[in-house]
């Protein structure tokens, strides 16, 4: 009875052990990932003549957001538990300046300036889906971002 029972506690306390460690490192490489894709706002990323996105520089809102992300990695993984929260409200401000800039566009319509304007700024880039003179339409690149740092949110919250 006891040492069965013992035996049993072990065996869940090291199955939880594993699942932890397990999602600790997808945390990293999701975040890892993210990183590096992001920094291709930055700079920029091309895949033979493919222009997967067109960098800012250092000089941008993009490089900003990305050295935010770097002081919320920094804290998530040394300075716990707050530093979970830190990296949580870096992402979700993220996100909510992402959905801004492109999803709420796509989901309640622009104007035509606006559609030309993003139309114009992307249009070299790889797209899933074609552009819309009626609708905005993120390309692949943004429509990877939205993604990562949407899994990224969630792992956070692990």
């Amino acid at each position: 009875g006891v040492i069965l029972w013992m035996v049993e506690e072990a065996a869940k306390h090291e199955f939880v052990e594993i699942i932890r460690r397990s999602i600790t490192m997808i945390t990293i490489w999701i975040q890892i990932v993210l990183w590096i894709w992001f920094l291709g706002c930055t700079t920029t990323y091309r895949a033979g003549k493919y222009l997967l996105v067109e960098g800012m520089g250092i000089k941008s809102a993009e490089f900003i957001m990305l050295c935010l992300y770097s002081i919320g990695l920094v804290a998530y993984h040394f300075f716990q538990p707050a530093g979970k929260w830190i990296l949580f409200a870096v992402l979700v401000l993220w996100f909510t300046v992402q959905f801004f800039c492109h999803w709420y566009y796509t989901l309640f319509g622009a104007s035509e300036k606006k559609i030309k304007g993003y139309n114009e700024c992307f249009r070299d880039s790889v797209r899933i889906f074609p552009m819309s003179e009626k609708r905005l339409v993120p390309d692949f690149y943004h429509i990877i971002l939205h993604i990562l740092i949407l899994t990224n949110i969630v792992f956070c919250l692990l």
